[in-house]
């Protein structure tokens, strides 16, 4: 589990700083971003962003139901 995370996390970074990149070479060396290095900068910011976004919306949900179902044990007992 610890290693899925980790290879979603470094591939969202990955595409973020490809971006960015990419973006700062067109901008320094051709004096102009191209319409399909901005099609893969938006495409690349939306993953990243929905790997980031369910990442986090997964974990806050696992925690809740943990903290749920052992205050239900609390409770039974």
């Amino acid at each position: 589990m610890k290693r899925e995370l980790t290879v979603k996390l470094s591939c969202a970074v990955l595409l973020i700083v490809s971006s960015i990149a990419l973006a700062s070479y067109q901008t320094v060396f051709e004096k102009d971003i191209a319409g399909g290095v901005l099609m893969y900068i938006a495409q690349a910011f939306l993953l990243a962003g929905s790997i980031f976004g369910l990442d986090y919306y997964v974990h806050r949900l696992t925690d809740h139901n943990a903290k749920v179902h052992s205050s239900d044990r609390e409770s039974i007992h």
